[in-house]
C-alpha cells in the first residue's frame, strides 16, 4: 500500500506589504508546521526567521511591488525559507548598538540559520532565504 501525505512538503503565501503581515507570515508558518510535524524548536526558530525575513521585506520593499511573497519547504533534512519582495539592496547583518531600535533582523537570522542568502527573481527585486537543518545541535541554544 501506498500512502500519500495530505499535507504538502512546500506552501507559498502571498501578503501586502503592511506591518500586519509579518504576523500573519508566522502564524501561517506555524500552521504549516504543525502539519509537518517539525520539531518545537524548528518550529521557534524558523518563526523567528520568517518574522524577521518578512519584516525586513515590508521595510525595505521601496520598489513596484504591492506584495510580498513567502515560501516554506522541506527538502530532504532542511527546512527553507523563502521572502521575496520587489525592493532593490541586499540585506546585511549591522552591529547594531543597545539603543538602536532597528537593525537586528539579520543578526537573528545569521544567529538561527545555518545558511542564508539573497536571490535575483524575474521582475523586480530579490528573494531572501534562510535554511534550517532538521537534525543537528539545537538552533536556540548551540553556538
Amino acid at each position: 500500500m501506498i500512502e500519500r501525505s495530505l499535507r504538502p512538503a512546500s506552501v507559498t503565501h502571498r501578503f501586502p506589504r503592511h506591518r500586519q503581515s509579518p504576523g500573519r507570515a508566522r502564524e501561517a508558518f506555524r500552521k504549516w508546521a504543525a502539519a509537518q510535524d517539525l520539531k518545537p524548536t524548528i518550529v521557534e526558530s524558523g518563526e523567528l526567521v520568517v518574522g524577521e525575513l518578512a519584516s525586513n521585506a515590508v521595510l525595505a520593499a521601496t520598489g513596484p511591488g504591492r506584495r510580498i511573497e513567502i515560501h516554506f519547504a522541506l527538502i530532504s533534512d532542511t527546512l527553507r525559507i523563502e521572502v521575496s519582495d520587489a525592493g532593490d539592496g541586499t540585506p546585511v547583518v549591522r552591529s547594531p548598538e543597545p539603543l538602536d531600535e532597528h537593525g537586528r533582523g539579520m543578526v537573528v537570522v545569521e544567529a538561527l540559520a545555518d545558511a542564508w542568502g539573497v536571490v535575483d527573481r524575474a521582475g523586480p527585486g530579490k528573494t531572501v532565504w534562510g535554511a534550517l537543518k532538521l537534525s543537528g545541535p539545537d538552533p536556540l541554544t548551540s553556538r
